[in-house]
């Protein structure tokens, strides 16, 4: 595992002076063991795996600080009750495969060790979130987490609609094989044998790219609706007239008429070394030596984070699901919207008023409408802000100085952005979306071509919110405001870079092929919360009282 642990040199590293025993080897350990590294950790090599750990275990056994010394174990099947191993046998049984193999015919593995890097990030999420409540007096911080339990909160909005609208995670007609260089699905080839992906979130810009390249409107038109529903769905079957226009030009062309008409293009990178790493994983800077105000926690909340506020800006998947997971801590989360509501609210399904996929993402939160166009609605937002611990926001560059809204404008604070590609390309940046963040990372190349579920989303938001228990600690010992910056290309990062295991053979764990039935399934009970209409996956660690390592 390549991960830089040197931290940036005005803010120390958080966990400096914990020494931690790992044992076991599995890629989630390694995964987790390297980001306490980039903490400050020592991590010592404690043997193989417990039987209560089969994935392995960190723990604690000298802080710098007084108290309960935090751990976390990790499973593999955690509490579901269905035998797994192994990252394929997760895959096959929490429905990764089902989902991965929508656009090309029925399940197939992702040939990465997905969830058990997302699993190992949310160990050392964990395992840090425990260390700031042991240093605010709490003794429950040993963690327990699984590799099925961060699958599950992979596909936390898939598994939402397919519970909503049963047979929704099925194709209306028989999957047809997926074939070599087939234009039903992106990604595009130009003439030139350019493989690239494009990405818009605006209908008239879509339209004016595709009118470029000579394609008639009735398949633009046509083509919209599934290329904009490609996140939700994990499917996107265009129209062949639009392939056939996009082999019909060189690659300069295409990258001309997207340049025209506000489209971000960028070529799928079949050899690119992954990009260079930061001084710190999360980027922590200091932004105000004054001390910030004294954190107090109850004692009596739920959660590590219980007595921590998180306000939040964010939109789609990435900066929601952060907020989520820091709500999962036991933090208390509130949403700076728009008026009128986040537009993903009414996006069906729909649970009573509200879209099953904003749910899976934001149930929870309290909400306060501000428009950050205007000077009073900027004001309510600093004031809002002024009384939170983390300040969350995933807009794109250049924004937060526009709307006076920067790190600057709240020193004393946790202030997290997640952003898509941080410093890696110059500006203009392109558009800092998944699918374009696999084809220029490499990890599109990696999967022998892009998936369409949203893998850098859900890992960046992981990582984002890591980050932001990170920036939590690191205030907590030292009295300063911090700013953490991560971003998707962050996520592509470590894909490219941790150590996968082979998937050929089969699973010896069932293969899930309907998602809505595995929700409904008792053994899956312990991943699963329902309110009536939808199924939503639960926090994926439980907390208890340290126990003594030995």
């Amino acid at each position: 595992m390549d991960v830089t642990t040197n931290m940036t040199r005005d803010v120390p590293r958080p966990l400096a002076g914990t020494i931690v025993r790992a044992c076991g080897d599995s890629v989630a350990l390694r995964v987790a063991s390297a980001r306490l590294r980039a903490l400050g950790c020592v991590v010592e090599d404690g043997g193989a795996a417990p039987p209560d750990a089969p994935a392995g275990r960190l723990a604690a056994v000298r802080a710098p600080f007084p108290g309960a010394l935090p751990e976390c174990a990790i499973g593999w099947s955690g509490p579901v009750r269905v035998p797994m191993s192994g990252e394929h046998d997760v895959q096959a049984a929490c429905g990764i495969m089902q989902v991965h193999g929508r656009a090309t015919g029925g399940p197939r593995a992702l040939p990465i060790d997905y969830a058990s890097v997302c699993a190992g990030i949310l160990a050392a999420q964990a395992f840090t979130a425990g260390a700031l409540a042991a240093l605010h007096g709490r003794t429950d911080v040993a963690a327990t987490t699984s590799v099925a339990q961060a699958a599950a909160l992979a596909l936390t909005q898939y598994v939402a609609v397919a519970t909503a609208e049963p047979g929704a995670d099925r194709p209306a007609r028989p999957a047809r094989p997926a074939r070599s260089g087939a234009a039903r699905t992106p990604p595009f080839r130009s003439s030139d044998g350019v493989r690239f992906e494009l990405e818009t979130f605006d209908a008239e810009r879509w339209l004016w790219f595709w009118s470029a390249l000579g394609a008639a409107r009735a398949p633009i038109v046509r083509g919209w609706p599934p290329f904009q529903q490609r996140f939700a769905t994990a499917t996107c079957e265009l129209p062949p007239e639009l392939g056939r226009a996009a082999r019909g030009h060189a690659y300069r062309a295409v990258r001309d008429a997207a340049e025209a008409a506000g489209v971000s293009v960028l070529p799928i990178r079949d050899a690119a070394p992954p990009p260079p790493a930061p001084a710190s994983p999360w980027r922590l800077r200091a932004t105000a030596p004054a001390p910030a105000p004294p954190f107090r926690p109850p004692p009596d909340g739920p959660g590590p984070l219980a007595g921590v506020r998180v306000v939040e800006s964010t939109n789609r998947v990435q900066g929601p699901l952060a907020g989520h997971l820091l709500g999962l801590l036991g933090a208390a989360v509130v949403r700076l919207e728009p008026p009128g509501g986040d537009p993903l609210r009414g996006v069906p399904p729909l649970s009573g008023d509200s879209s099953v996929r904003f749910l899976a993402l934001n149930r929870g939160k309290a909400a306060v409408e501000a428009d950050l166009k205007t000077a009073a609605g900027r004001d309510a937002a600093l004031r809002l802000a002024a009384t939170a611990d983390v300040f969350l926001q995933n807009w794109p560059p250049g924004r937060a100085a526009r709307f006076r809204l920067d790190a600057a404008d709240c020193p004393s604070l946790v202030y997290a952005h997640a952003g898509g590609w941080a410093d890696v390309l110059p500006e203009p940046q392109p558009m800092g979306t998944d699918y374009l963040v696999q084809a220029h990372s490499g990890v599109a190349a990696l999967l022998g071509g892009p998936t369409l579920m949203t893998i850098t989303d859900v890992l960046g938001a992981f990582i984002a919110a890591e980050g932001a228990v990170a920036g939590l600690l690191a205030r907590a010992r030292t009295g300063g405001g911090v700013r953490v910056e991560t971003a998707l290309i962050d996520a592509a990062r470590l894909l490219r870079s941790a150590v996968h295991s082979p998937v050929d053979g089969a699973a010896r764990a069932p293969v899930v092929s309907d998602l809505a039935a595995m929700a409904a399934d008792p053994a899956y009970a312990a991943l699963f919360e329902t309110d009536g209409t939808a199924a939503y996956s639960r926090a994926p660690w439980t907390f208890d009282d340290a126990r003594e390592f030995v």
